[in-house]
């Protein structure tokens, strides 16, 4: 399938799936919003790299208008569908203030890989963000969570992501994110040593020598 799709590019990647709260303020996206809301249909946001928005990227559809200014600005909640590949960009498009893309959607997996490699990151996941102190910030997944869901919370850059988004096996994104986790597990292992020698000096240096 091929069509076309107003475009909002911004420096996220942003995965199927994924909930955001935009806040609307340029007039080419006020213009857009509204008649993606007026007309219920999908926009893209391609990530920007170098200035440019790139070959991929999320279809989303507004799920929410909370509030409209009297300015025009717009409170929305977005949720992204499906992944896009963009065939070709269109900066100007008659009577609008945006631009576009000619795009197609590539097949994709979104089920479970049947493994426990989930599971495992899952774990690792935890382990890091107790080491941190930041645990309660880890969400609550009620069943074994997708690639996608746990992506934005294993330290990727922007461009991991990226690249991330251009997997569409479920086997091969839960074997790239492991492969990641695998690199910076000898840190985490340092930092929970450095951690324990810290508390450990600690409780010498408050020992009595009388």
């Amino acid at each position: 399938m091929t069509n076309f799709i107003p475009v909002f590019p911004l420096n996220i990647v942003v995965f199927p799936g994924e909930a955001l709260n935009l806040h609307i303020f340029e007039p080419r996206y006020k213009q857009m919003i509204s008649e993606r809301i007026i007309d219920k249909k999908p926009f893209g946001i391609p990530p920007v790299f170098n200035n440019q928005p790139s070959e991929l990227g999320a279809l989303m559809h507004v799920t929410e208008l909370v509030k409209e200014y009297a300015n025009g600005e717009l409170d929305i909640r977005i949720k992204a569908e499906k992944v896009f590949r963009s065939l070709q960009y269109i900066d100007s498009i008659p009577d609008k203030l945006y631009a576009g893309a000619i795009v197609t959607y590539p097949d994709n997996s979104l089920v479970p890989d049947g493994s426990n490699i989930g599971a495992q990151i899952i774990n690792e996941v935890m382990r890091l963000y107790k080491l941190f102190n930041t645990f309660e910030k880890l969400p609550v997944f009620d069943k074994t969570p997708l690639s996608y869901d746990i992506a934005h919370l294993v330290g990727l850059t922007r461009e991991q992501e990226y690249e991330l988004l251009g997997l569409f096996s479920e086997i091969q994104r839960m074997e790239y994110i492991r492969r990641h986790l695998n690199n910076i597990v000898p840190v985490i292992n340092e930092l929970e040593s450095m951690k324990a020698r810290v508390q450990m000096n600690g409780h010498f240096r408050n020992l009595s020598l009388n």
